[in-house]
């Protein structure tokens, strides 16, 4: 195994990946606290940094340019500072900003204030709900000029309101389209929030998280037995060739069509925060199905690499020297897939 994953490290390089949805600046806050304030009973928290960090989406393509591939991200930004912060981050990568769409409301800013390595408090600023006809139409004429020239698409899907069913049919018609081209058709992968699964019919592959997962399905998910059911159903309700669950310190569980659920234990050895870790997942797995891999294969890549970012504080990345060092001096990776 760990010989086959070293070689798709090397496949994945350079493979091009579009980043449909939703668009976030993380900004974080750092610093220490020593008292409590009089005012009230809070920390007072002693500044000492501040970063601003590609995030939902956007974090998505910042793990692809880690990993050693490339990536255009097509989503909604606002016409205000901050969206001319996140087009900077993007230039700073080399990512291309053709497929941002300035829309009527601002650009999604979530600030975590951080102290001795604890988060004290987040604060989002934000306006969702469903974009304008206007703001669609010129996202979805992005898609159709350009879906041809990328080996796979991701769905980062925060549910702001950009992935509607609307933009989904579309990216999902030109697809097909391009697939009876001759071409092999592009993998479409998924990370979703539970709400409307419909939205997805037709894709690759899913990657909800335990909590999600219960809320697609329907189901409590406490057994084995439950986990096999509650994938199977979210097999059939979103017509999708295999789902992949993302279970935390009890790894992954990944079914596809006509096989055995296999368990992917996790190789984290601490952790230490999991913002992001999803996008590092989807990230992953997109690159290996572009570069050809299985799903079981993909799946095994993607989780060794959220094993890496989960021990990393903030929105962090895993980059390709990482995985191989790991792959190269650790056995444990050698772990096969077990059926559940």
């Amino acid at each position: 195994m760990t010989a086959d994953l070293e070689r798709l490290v090397d496949r994945i390089y350079q493979k091009k990946i579009l980043v449909v949805g939703d668009i976030i600046i993380d900004h974080f806050i750092w610093g220490s606290v020593s008292r409590i304030s009089p005012e009230a009973p809070v920390p007072v928290v002693n500044v000492t940094q501040e970063d601003f960090l590609l995030g939902g989406g956007a974090n998505v393509l910042h793990n692809i340019y880690s990993l050693g591939g490339e990536a255009v991200l097509c989503g909604i930004i606002g016409d205000d500072e901050m969206g001319c912060r996140l087009q900077e981050l993007l230039q700073h990568l080399g990512a291309s900003t053709d497929g941002l769409v300035k829309g009527a409301r601002p650009t999604t800013v979530k600030t975590r204030v951080v102290a001795q390595g604890q988060q004290v408090v987040r604060f989002d600023r934000e306006q969702t709900g469903i974009p304008s006809d206007e703001t669609i139409a010129s996202m979805v004429e992005f898609l159709e000029h350009n879906m041809e020239y990328f080996d796979a698409v991701i769905i980062s899907d925060y549910y702001k309101g950009v992935i509607g069913q609307t933009l989904m049919s579309k990216l999902l018609d030109r697809v097909n389209t391009l697939a009876t081209s001759g071409r092999p058709k592009i993998p479409v992968v998924v990370d979703p929030k539970p709400s409307q699964p419909e939205r997805f019919y037709g894709a690759s592959l899913i990657t909800p998280n335990h909590m999600e997962a219960e809320k697609m399905s329907g189901m409590s998910i406490v057994t084995k037995d439950d986990l096999r059911e509650a994938a199977a159903l979210l097999l059939d309700k979103t017509g999708c060739q295999a789902v992949l669950i993302t279970r935390g310190e009890a790894g992954m569980a990944l079914l596809e069509k006509g096989k055995e659920l296999l368990s992917i234990p996790t190789t984290a050895q601490a952790v230490f925060d999991v913002t992001g870790a999803g996008d590092t997942v989807i990230a992953t797995l997109a690159l290996g199905l572009a570069a050809g891999a299985h799903f079981s294969e993909a799946a095994a890549l993607a989780n060794i690499a959220a094993g890496v970012v989960v021990g990393k504080v903030g929105t962090a990345t895993v980059d390709r020297g990482e995985l191989l060092a790991i792959l190269q001096g650790e056995e444990k990776v050698e772990t096969a897939f077990s059926t559940l």
